[in-house]
């Protein structure tokens, strides 16, 4: 018993100490966001908005050197999206706007207004300097960029490392847990009478074992299973999705003048802000807005990298896109919470991961569908997002080594962070990737800002090639940019 007291004790020091460094971490973290994202949307003319209407043609666009080793500009859009638009777009959004205020939402359209163009920049780079792999696709992201265009091999293997950690372990294990309390409130409602909580009953082991056996299919699959996957579960859950948060808001029209009103006026509570910027409605918001869309943080670059394209510049214009996307997911949740009685009724309350409310904000609009609908889009979002982050992993794991007795040893543990998420409170491991993700963040960031002038010069290529009426085709060599070897 003692010593059981004794790790407690250890886990609480551990989460309190980081409590003392992520107002830090994130504050910077913040800081280098919001330069990036204006950087770059004026270097390259808002290209997020601008190119918008290149998307389509390039999603349906064929090419001739396509083979099964290769995922499409599409598969890499939807792995992308797979773990953009997942637990973090529906109780992390409710979180958001229980801790920080409505306000929390506005922020969060800022981010992904500049963010597009940071997302633009990384996966373009990404492209430009992707390798071969094994099986003859590619690989790829801000570790290949890092040290090919940098020269910096340490601080390639540095984001490697932090990026497998964050992914694979903290918010891997966070999915598979979150996903798990989602049946919960089932348990109450069938069990009410019971003096077993849903926690110490056998279900969490159920749901846990289940999750591992996909987890296992799919991690031990070839990598083009995942971009197939993710492109048949992901457009639908979210247009449904964003269908029921159009009806709700429809049902409440009368009130989108007051709510509008509640979300600039608490965006806009500077003292509120400046006094206490790091926990304010304007970090909160920025912070979840990057959990949820990724931008600038370095993950989706490793799925860009992977697609086959004519030029590194249509994969960037792509992973704008998705940040678009994603936007629109994220303000269907809070349009969801704000628009519903249940966001006055839990406001100021202890909502824990933010997921009762959103059930509660689902029950009020559609009774029993609506909590029916969002279990079963918590599941697919978090599968797919499950799918996603392993992906990135995998691919920071094969920059690090070639080694097959290392990768299967990583994909084994792998698969046993899911079955842990879904079994234990995992408070200290969000603790830890909050932190590994503000240094992951920082590190690519701050990459970004050293490589503009080559990702404007590869722009600027694509663009002379548009006008022309042509194809847009990519040489390295034409443009004296060295080391990207898949273009040469």
């Amino acid at each position: 018993m003692g010593e059981q007291n004794l790790n407690i004790s250890f886990s609480e020091k551990i989460i309190n100490y980081l409590g003392y460094i992520t107002p830090y971490t994130d504050t910077i973290m913040v800081i280098l966001l919001i330069v990036c994202g204006i950087y770059y949307s004026f270097l390259t003319g808002f290209v997020q908005f601008r190119m918008l209407k290149s998307v389509f043609s390039i999603l349906t666009e064929r090419n001739s050197e396509s083979s099964k080793e290769h995922i499409s500009p599409f598969q890499a859009l939807m792995i992308s999206t797979a773990s953009r638009v997942g637990i973090g777009n529906i109780a992390g959004i409710s979180y958001a706007l229980t801790t920080g205020g409505a306000g929390a939402l506005f922020w969060m359209w800022i981010m992904a207004f500049f963010g597009g163009a940071s997302a633009f920049a990384e996966s373009t780079l990404a492209q430009i300097y992707k390798s071969k792999d094994e099986t003859g696709g590619f690989k790829g992201g801000p570790a290949y960029y890092i040290r090919k265009a940098l020269g910096s091999h340490f601080f390639g293997s540095f984001f490697a490392f932090i990026l497998i950690i964050t992914y694979a372990y903290g918010f891997n294990g966070l999915q598979s847990q979150t996903m798990t309390s989602a049946f919960k409130i089932y348990y109450d409602m069938f069990n009410p009478n019971s003096s077993i909580g849903f926690t110490s009953s056998y279900w969490p082991i159920i749901i846990g074992i289940i999750l591992t056996i996909f987890g296992s299919w799919m991690f031990f699959s070839h990598h083009t299973k995942i971009g197939k996957i993710s492109s048949l579960i992901v457009p639908f859950m979210a247009m449904a999705y964003i269908l029921l948060a159009i009806i709700a808001v429809l049902i409440n029209f009368g009130k989108i003048p007051s709510v509008i009103h509640m979300v600039l006026e608490s965006a806009f509570d500077f003292k509120a802000i400046f006094g206490g910027f790091a926990g304010s409605v304007l970090v909160i918001g920025i912070k979840r807005g990057l959990f949820s869309n990724e931008a600038g943080m370095g993950s989706a670059p490793n799925a860009a990298a992977a697609a086959l394209t004519s030029h590194p510049v249509k994969q960037g214009i792509i992973q704008s896109f998705s940040v678009l996307i994603d936007v629109v997911v994220c303000t269907s949740s809070g349009f969801l919470v704000l628009f519903s009685m249940a966001y006055l009724n839990f406001h100021g309350s202890n909502i824990g991961d933010g997921m009762p409310l959103v059930q509660e904000a689902m029950r009020e609009y559609y009774g029993g569908f609506g909590i029916h609908f969002v279990t079963i889009a918590i599941v697919l979002f978090a599968i797919t997002s499950l799918i996603g982050n392993y992906y990135y992993a995998q691919t920071n794991v094969k920059y690090l080594t070639n080694s097959k007795l290392i990768m299967n040893l990583f994909r084994i543990s792998a698969v046993a962070m899911i079955f842990i998420g879904s079994q234990m409170n995992l408070k200290l491991a969000w603790s830890l990737a909050d932190l590994t993700m503000a240094f992951m963040a920082t590190t690519n960031i701050i990459s970004l800002l050293l490589l503009g002038g080559i990702v404007n010069k590869t722009l600027k290529d694509f663009n002379i090639q548009q006008k022309t009426k042509k194809d847009p085709h990519f040489s390295a060599s034409k443009l004296n940019i060295k080391n990207a070897e898949c273009w040469n």
